[in-house]
Order: structure tokens, then sequence, then C-alpha cells
């Protein structure tokens, strides 16, 4: 069985939105590491609409850039309900009945399946139990503003801590499993 892995970078305050702005400074070898390991244990991406979007539009264009050539050939899930059909390659919609189609996804055979940004996916999908881990990069930068992962409204999730890593950048690396009741 698959595992669905949560992938996040975040700041010491929560915050995931616009990695692009606070994120630079904290990659080193010890991240590329870990985002290389990452995508290499991948075939699928699990995305909601709006990340979808963002990653279409950016990703075909970095093509020769480090994780390019992953970003666009992995299969790719983007779950929505407004969303017709994806262009970008490999791509397909899930609109009806996502807990099944998750679910199903997982069952197959191939290598684990990654939700990267999504922020209100992710809570969903912890909220009905479909999460396997959380693995977060959590910079040591204080932002103070903008999307945080969880937000108010996410049921109480416990976690169990799978691993736990500190970079010569100060970033923290920790995996987290969910403890389903």
């Amino acid at each position: 069985m698959r595992k669905l892995i949560v992938s996040e970078f975040l700041t010491a305050d929560g915050v995931m939105e616009a990695p692009n702005e606070w994120h630079g400074p904290y990659f080193d070898d010890d991240m590329a590491r870990t985002v290389s390991a990452q995508m290499a244990a991948t075939d699928a991406l699990l995305l909601g609409r709006v990340t979808y979007e963002g990653f279409a539009a950016a990703w075909p264009e970095m093509i020769d850039e480090p994780g390019g050539a992953h970003m666009n050939g992995v299969a790719k899930y983007v779950v929505s309900r407004t969303l017709d059909k994806a262009e970008w390659n490999n791509s397909t919609v899930i609109g009806a009945d996502p807990v099944e189609a998750i679910t199903r996804l997982k069952e197959q055979d191939g290598a684990d399946i990654t939700v990267a940004g999504s922020a209100t996916l992710v809570q969903w999908l912890l909220g009905k139990g479909l999460v396997d881990e959380v693995e977060l990069l959590i910079d040591p930068v204080v932002v103070g503003r903008g999307k945080r992962l969880f937000q108010d409204g996410l049921p109480t999730t416990a976690l169990k801590v799978v691993s736990s890593e500190m970079f010569g950048s100060g970033v923290h690396h920790v995996v987290y499993a969910p403890q389903h009741a």
C-alpha cells in the first residue's frame, strides 16, 4: 500500500505561504539531500486546485531546474469541485467522491504520494484520516503573516514523531505519523 505524505516548508510561526520569500537562505546540502530523497520515494502528487494551478503555471518552464523533471513527469491528481480538466502533463482531476478516489490511489502499486502546498486539502485529508505522514521542513524564521498550514477548525489530531533532525542551517526536519483513533 502506498503512503500519502504531506510534505511542507514552514516558518517557525507555521506559515507555508510564499516560501520563495523566506526559504532561500535555508536551502543547503542537507535540504537538497532531503528533498531529493522525498522526490525519489514518490511517483505521484496530490494537490488542491490553487496549488495545482500555481505549479502548472511555473513548473513546465523549469524543466531543467532541480526537481523540474520530477515535477513535470510524475502523475498529478487534483482535488477540485470547480476544475473540469487539468492541462499539465500527467494530470487528472478528482472531483466526485475524493475519499474513494484517494483510497483507491493508496491501494494501487507504486511509490508514495506527496501532498505539497494545498493547506485546505491537507486539513481535509487529516480530517478524513487519509494522511499517513506529515513531513515538515521548519525554517528558523518568523514572518508574522501569511497562510498557515494548520488553521482553525481542524479537528484535534494526535501525532507521533517518526524521525527528527536538525540541519546546519537551523532547519528542523520532522516527520510525524497521525495517530488515528
